[in-house]
């Protein structure tokens, strides 16, 4: 029995959700006293599945092959079916974001497993199989327990500190075909977002809503998030007004992310916005009402207009860089 963990590389390449979930996964085969099989479809760089066994893979698996150019539902779950079956994983691993919301509940059925979605934490143990999620938009914790011989978990991001645990595993490519008849996926035109932090995968996000007041406004805002390495975000009310693109949208409704940092501006902070966010690190909230309910999610508060806090938010954050 071995734990199994999905790794998603995005050309070839890992970002730091991966080694979050191949500390995880480390840390509960440590529980179980079992190995970690890391795995990832399409061809990736070496030294980048080295990477892998840096944060305690005991075994790095790469599949190579045409099929895995793109997410295709139904080639990807086939194929770590395939995988979990040969390993005899006992539990596994994905993140909760788009393309494990997409393979989990598949593989879930072909396995005949148990899946927790949203998972925030380690297991509370092992027999029976218990973990913790954000319930509530995030204002409570559940528990769930899993009963089947094989459990999927799917990991929030950030919830889980990256630990290093070189294991020295050296990475095995495999060429892997499918039949042709699973292939139904074709893709006609590719379009890409280049020369911005894609929201979701953003460690420091700074965010507007109608306390921004006009779209002439924004640039404060943007400035800031540049300063800080960070990508930019709304409220819905913001991109339903037409001020930002719908694509900026956090919230219920829109993105859920879950940055080290979130910085609201102008943002009241109704529940709808607040369960897109609650998975942040930390909430600094700017905000005119005091009373604004953002202020009971923040770690950390300012109250005053945004856009007179913004400028000089800026300018401190331009004397700390110098």
């Amino acid at each position: 029995m071995s734990v199994l963990v999905y790794t998603e590389n995005w050309d070839g390449k890992f970002k730091k959700l991966s080694f979050e979930l191949v500390s995880y996964a480390a840390a509960v085969a440590g529980m179980a006293n079992t190995t970690v099989t890391a795995v990832t479809l399409g061809k990736a760089d070496d030294n980048e599945l080295k990477k892998l066994g840096s944060y305690g893979a005991n075994r790095i698996v790469n599949l190579t092959g045409e099929q895995f150019r793109i997410l295709d539902n139904q080639v990807y779950t086939n194929t770590l079916a395939s995988v979990a079956t040969k390993e005899n994983a006992s539990v596994i691993i994905f993140a909760n974001n788009n393309s494990g919301k997409a393979l989990a509940p598949r593989l879930s059925v072909r396995l005949k497993a148990g899946l927790a979605s949203g998972v925030s934490g380690l297991p509370i143990s092992l027999e029976p199989f218990t973990v913790k999620k954000r319930a509530y938009s995030g204002n409570a914790l559940a528990h769930v327990t899993i009963k089947s011989e094989i459990k999927i978990i799917a990991i929030s991001q950030n919830s889980f500190e990256i630990t290093e645990k070189p294991t020295g595993a050296v990475p095995e490519t495999i060429a892997a075909e499918p039949e042709g008849t699973v292939v139904k996926t074709q893709v006609k035109d590719t379009f890409r977002q280049i020369g911005k932090i894609v929201l979701t995968d953003a460690d420091i996000v700074v965010s507007g809503g109608r306390g921004m007041k006009s779209p002439q406004n924004w640039a404060p805002l943007e400035e800031l998030a540049s300063l800080l390495g960070g990508a930019t975000a709304c409220s819905r009310p913001v991109s339903d007004e037409g001020w930002r693109s719908h694509e900026e949208h956090t919230g219920q409704t829109g993105k859920i992310i879950a940055p080290n940092l979130y910085i609201a501006v102008g943002i009241s902070g109704a529940t709808q916005h607040l369960a897109g966010v609650s998975g942040s690190r930390y909430i600094v909230a700017i905000n005119i009402d005091k009373d604004a309910p953002i202020f009971e999610s923040a770690q950390y508060g300012i109250v005053g207009d945004a856009l007179k806090v913004l400028p000089k938010l800026v300018e401190a954050v331009k004397t700390l860089k110098k």
